[in-house]
């Protein structure tokens, strides 16, 4: 693959990175705090189920941006996730490879069922620790 055809997929990985960071931002802008002893309706519920879906996304995005970067830069792709978090934190994009891995690992739980409580902490997790580490990397890949 040729250097300009590695621009053009980190361009692309760059947009739908920041887009899906857009929304995760306009989710945690309206965020709440969810009050697990009460019964939400389905319509109380989509804000919550919106948000989660966008973390998802946007930790995805961001592992495919930061393997196309590294593929770009090396040639080659890292043979686990700790090689590729290290090259990137190398690299200045994240500070944090730990944090990371907890935002993966959140990124995997979202998918199963959860009582109120462990959602409660889904979504503090999200509009806690993790959105901003997403928003600051947006920051980083606009500027």
């Amino acid at each position: 693959m040729t250097s300009s055809e590695y621009d053009a997929l980190l361009v692309a990985a760059t947009k739908r990175y920041a887009d899906s960071a857009a929304l995760l931002d306009a989710s945690l802008r309206r965020y709440r705090p969810f009050d697990t002893a009460r019964a939400c309706t389905p319509e109380e519920l989509e804000p919550y189920d919106a948000m989660c879906d966008r973390y998802l996304r946007v930790v995805e995005m961001a592992i495919r941006y930061f393997r196309t970067l590294e593929r770009s830069r090396l040639a080659l792709n890292s043979e686990s996730y700790r090689d590729l978090l290290g090259n990137i934190a190398k690299w200045g994009l994240i500070e944090d490879v730990d944090l990371w891995f907890r935002m993966r690992d959140l990124r995997n739980r979202i998918a199963d069922d959860y009582l109120p409580e462990q959602l409660r902490r889904i979504y503090e997790a999200i509009s806690g620790e993790f959105g901003p580490e997403v928003l600051r990397l947006r920051g980083l890949l606009a500027g």
